[in-house]
């Protein structure tokens, strides 16, 4: 692996896209090759620990979630090395994959099946997809049946459990044109919908305390509400609506107010807060058109900014970057937020996270950035820097190239998005997008 095509040695990162390169060259840095492909060690650093075990092929920190991050970075630079880097890792993700047990979107099978789907696309190579199409068909034919009825995988109906596999399955079956996907989706999220509601228990997150879950989006129920929307908008069955708003209820109910906008709990990132549930209120706009869920959205991103996080250290956003339970999670919201609407104010939000995020990263060493977090509210003292997607460095900058293709009307780009975000995937507002470049 070579020096970086762009940027010179030492150079300090002005913008998100320069942020973004010399994100993947600490990543390039942590490569492992082997005859299966490339893998990424969590943590490169000497004695070094990762902030999560998720395991070599995750989405959450391991190969998924990095070819995805390359994939990315090549699109939005033009240098095919970084198609490279992407068709490496995808080798050992389909080198690898029988060897894994879990399922789930974010540790296991229907993460790799989403990131060998997109390396097959953009490298031209069916194999990939052939290894998708493979590794979905174990998937379906490893569900099974509960007692009280219905079908899944885990038991677990959240989205870091079955409901992961639910938006996995639902992604494949459009990308990989294979309908039998869908019919696997719907009918295990039929038994969602009869767990969801106000009596909903929900498993806890490992990085945060349990009173953090009830209403939140990974392992909460906005997250189990927002696959029902998305169920609804499949299907047009009446149930998943009815029950995505049930979920939605004990949303609000959870809520509180903060001058002009609101907050779940005290907590503002993707996982547990505010980032992750404003995607559930824009899933029941998208689906139904009710302005009144969007008005959510923006209310939820207004108690995120009159938080003062994270130019100052809060409860809610403490010392942590990720795309998980930090600021990169944050950018994501309102570069969709502002897609979604046009609203100035989200973009010019985003662009001062971006300036704060690319002003705490570490890349005095010459081996490129990295952002050194207490990824465990409850463990300050434990700091690491990781290579993942929701943990670190890959995620960080994939955010940041989301943000660099904002900027840039003349030359709208698709960006890669993961399936439980809802927000366009050409994050630039419709009317831009119409309108002729000058």
């Amino acid at each position: 692996m070579g020096r970086d095509p762009i940027r010179s040695r030492g150079e300090r990162a002005e913008t998100p896209l320069t942020a973004a390169i010399m994100a993947g060259r600490w990543i390039r840095a942590a490569a492992v090759d082997d005859e299966r492909g490339r893998r990424w060690r969590a943590n490169p650093d000497p004695y070094g620990r990762p902030a999560t075990a998720g395991g070599p092929v995750s989405l959450h920190s391991g190969a998924a979630g990095i070819v995805l991050f390359f994939l990315e970075l090549a699109a939005g630079t033009g240098h095919e090395a970084y198609l490279e880097d992407a068709r490496a890792g995808a080798r050992y993700l389909a080198a690898t994959c029988s060897e894994q047990g879990d399922v789930s979107l974010h540790h296991g099978l229907a993460g790799a099946v989403l990131a060998l789907t997109e390396a097959g696309w953009a490298l031209g190579e069916e194999r990939f997809e052939a290894t998708a199409v493979a590794v979905a068909d174990r998937i379906v034919r490893s569900a099974r049946a509960f007692d009280g009825g219905g079908i899944g995988w885990s038991g677990d109906p959240t989205l870091r459990g079955d409901g992961g596999v639910v938006l996995g399955l639902l992604r494949a079956a459009t990308a990989l044109g294979v309908p039998a996907y869908e019919e696997m989706a719907v009918e295990a999220g039929r038994r969602i919908a009869r767990l969801a509601g106000p009596r909903e228990e929900t498993a806890t997150c490992p990085v945060l305390p349990g009173e953090a879950a009830a209403p939140g989006f990974l392992t909460g129920a906005a997250g189990t509400a927002f696959l029902l929307a998305r169920l609804y908008a499949a299907t047009g069955d009446r149930s998943f609506l009815d029950a995505a708003h049930r979920g939605a209820g004990v949303v609000r109910a959870a809520s509180v107010a903060t001058g002009h906008g609101a907050v779940i709990g005290d907590y503002l990132g993707y996982c547990s807060g505010s980032a992750g549930v404003a995607r559930m209120f824009y899933e029941l706009y998208r689906v139904t058109g009710d302005s009144g869920e969007l008005d959510w959205v923006r209310r939820l991103a207004a108690g995120v900014r009159e938080s003062g996080a994270p130019f100052r250290q809060t409860a809610g956003l403490w010392n942590v970057a990720c795309q998980c339970c930090g600021t990169a999670g944050l950018i994501e919201l309102y570069v969709g937020l502002w897609a979604a609407t046009g609203e100035q104010e989200h973009l010019e939000f985003a662009r001062r996270l971006a300036d704060h995020l690319i002003g705490r990263a570490t890349g005095y060493d010459d081996r490129g950035y990295r952002w050194y977090q207490a990824y465990r509210r409850q463990r300050p003292g434990e700091v690491s820097a990781d290579t993942g997607y929701l943990t670190g460095a890959a995620g960080i900058g994939a955010a940041l190239l989301h943000l660099d293709a904002a900027g840039q009307a003349d030359r709208p780009r698709r960006v890669i998005l993961l399936p439980d975000n809802p927000f366009p995937p050409i994050p630039l507002p419709a009317v831009a997008l119409r309108r002729p470049a000058s």
